[in-house]
């Protein structure tokens, strides 16, 4: 029994040391691909994943070519994926879907990419250039894999990263009406309904955009005044007209009355 315990005890220093640092540096350096590969799908079994990942890269470049070569790459890839290195998973699995479309793996390279990108989007107070990255990724898995179980989790995902874009085009436009710059506001809430019709802003935007309308209206030098209370109240009817109960409605009445007043007046004075 004492001599077992000493094997084992033996073993598990073993094992530690193959597992540390300096070990695996120096079964990297060793020049033996099988060796690295085994210990890697030891480290990777063992949930060591960014120990495992280094070790897949380390000996990827003896098996460029061969039969193993779509699966030390996947499984680098996914060792990244596992240890939430989003960023280097994302770029190893983006060039395993282009250079082994025919793996096994693929479908699975695919998905993983796809959610890559989804944990890469950031918020919506920032840029939403990787958000738009990830939805086409996710599109393009469920079009391509319509009988996966991940598909429902798919569009659940483009569901939420759609909010996201709303989100950010409503807060971009209201950056520019809360710093006084209509015409910019005008414009990005007229997009903004153009792009998302169906935001949850909508409501808003359309107040927003009747507000943005009327200030710009009024602060306009006298030759311009007519037309842009004129465009104002086309925004307005088209609110009102979705918005009848809306607690804004009593606000721009008030608008809409100074404006069709001018409107009057300028053209009564036209006339005369």
């Amino acid at each position: 029994m004492k001599r077992f315990l000493i094997w084992i005890t033996i073993v598990a220093g073993a094992t530690t040391m193959l597992f540390s640092c300096s070990g695996l540096g120096q079964i990297a350096k060793s020049g033996d691909p099988e060796l690295m590969y085994k210990t890697a799908m030891r480290l990777y079994s063992a949930e060591k994943w960014s120990r495992a990942a280094n070790l897949f890269d380390a000996c990827l470049g003896y098996y460029i070519g061969s039969e193993r070569e779509d699966s030390i790459a996947f499984f680098s890839a996914r060792s990244k994926f596992k240890h939430r290195d989003y960023h280097d998973a994302s770029t190893g699995f983006d060039e395993f879907r282009r250079r082994f479309g025919r793996s096994v793996f693929i479908e699975d390279a695919e998905g993983m990419y796809a959610l890559c990108q989804y944990y890469l989007a950031p918020g919506p107070t920032r840029d939403q250039t990787l958000t738009a990255q990830a939805i086409v990724a996710a599109s393009e898995f469920i079009e391509r894999y319509p009988q996966s179980t991940r598909v429902d989790a798919f569009r659940d995902i483009i569901e939420e990263l759609t909010l996201r874009l709303h989100e950010k085009t409503y807060l971009n436009a209201y950056t520019y009406f809360k710093t006084q710059k209509y015409k910019s506001a005008i414009v990005a809430f007229r997009n903004a309904l153009k792009e998302y019709g169906n935001s949850a802003h909508r409501e808003d935007i359309m107040y927003l955009l009747v507000v943005s309308k009327y200030r710009l209206a009024h602060n306009s030098v006298v030759e311009k005044q007519a037309d842009r209370y004129l465009s104002m109240l086309d925004s307005y009817y088209s609110f009102i007209e979705e918005y009848p109960e809306s607690k804004h409605v009593k606000e721009i009445e008030r608008y809409v009355k100074e404006a069709k007043n001018y409107i009057d007046k300028n053209n009564t004075e036209k006339q005369q």
